[in-house]
């Protein structure tokens, strides 16, 4: 199926660069910087993008020295096309896109999974002075202007379509497009969390990181899977938990707001493409409705039988709306272009 859609994608065959295979495959299987239960997972598709995660410097103000922050690099660099780039949920990794990565790279995208900062696998043992919402802005901003530096299709599910959000209205000239799936953008920040004492803010992220608490939420978020799927992928959504510092980034982040873009909505430029599982248990596809009349350009697709991670359970359907979207603002170029 994905063979007959890399052919449809207009890019597929612009001139590239490869990335040095030193480079995009780590030599000795799991990069070492990533906590050793990596070893305990059994999804090959986990498995696989764990293997092609870097660390690349990146200099930010509030930080002495680079942060070195966690990615998933493209096997190759594009001089024409735009890359999409891939943002996670909230608490997540980059390897929330295990599945669909490849899949977009087969359709002849550009494509990268960035790791926001204080969740995934940046190494933050030096610790820093914040991790709230304008640090993440930033930490994400220097990155983009270090290594990708061309506007970019900005991928954002869950949480992190208030990431989008936020990042495209304040550097609009880094993004082209974006896409939003079961956007979580209208919960005002992080509610009481900001007002908890630290001692009990550290309690509550001891509870986030636990084994019962992620199987729960995965009983909400998947439609129908086993009790060993469920349970291996719990394991993958915590790896990143298991570092020493997601305690301090996590409480930091908790008492600090969180994201409340509710008032940035309608100031998104962007065109905007709006994915929703129509079976969402976490977040009510009536929302994506609201978001649809509220930004200035925008179009919906549902997914029949999805919960709230399209690109998890239902990744070819994502990737095929993500083609439709860019395809489809490529020929109303080209047709512009044929008229004139």
């Amino acid at each position: 199926m994905m063979g007959a859609l890399s052919l449809a994608y207009p890019f597929s065959r612009v001139t590239a660069t490869k990335v040095s295979e030193a480079q995009a495959k780590p030599n000795n299987g799991f990069p070492s910087f990533l906590p050793k239960q990596v070893h305990t997972i059994k999804d090959p598709f986990a498995r696989n993008l764990a293997m092609r995660i870097h660390r690349l410097p990146v200099s930010v103000k509030f930080s002495e020295n680079p942060i070195m922050s966690s990615c998933v690099k493209p096997l190759m660099i594009q001089n024409k096309a735009n890359p999409v780039v891939l943002l996670h949920g909230f608490d997540s990794s980059c390897l929330e896109w295990r599945y669909t990565f490849p899949l977009l790279e087969e359709a002849g995208f550009e494509t990268w999974a960035f790791d926001i900062l204080g969740w995934g696998f940046s190494d933050l043992a030096e610790k820093l002075t914040s991790c709230d919402v304008v640090s993440k802005r930033e930490h994400f901003y220097e990155f983009w202007k270090s290594y990708i530096k061309r506007p970019m299709i900005l991928v954002g599910p869950s949480l992190g379509s208030a990431v989008a959000i936020d990042f495209a209205v304040n550097y609009p000239e880094a993004v082209e497009k974006l896409v939003l799936i079961d956007a979580s953008v209208y919960t005002e920040g992080t509610g009481n969390l900001a007002t908890l004492p630290r001692l009990i803010a550290y309690a509550g992220a001891y509870v986030l990181k636990s084994v019962p608490l992620r199987l729960y939420a995965n009983y909400l978020t998947f439609n129908d899977i086993s009790f060993s799927t469920s349970l291996d992928w719990t394991n993958i959504g915590r790896l990143h938990c298991l570092f020493p510092w997601w305690e301090d980034a996590t409480v930091d982040f908790m008492i600090s707001g969180g994201y409340n873009v509710v008032s940035q909505i309608r100031k998104v430029k962007q065109k905007t493409l709006i994915i929703w599982g129509e079976n969402d248990r976490i977040i009510s596809n009536k929302l994506a409705v609201q978001l649809h009349c509220e930004l200035s350009d925008a179009i919906i697709r549902q997914i029949p039988d999805c919960g709230h991670l399209p690109h998890v359970e239902r990744p070819a359907s994502v990737v095929k709306f993500i083609i439709e979207f860019v395809q489809r603002e490529t020929k109303l170029v080209n047709q512009c272009v044929s008229a004139e």
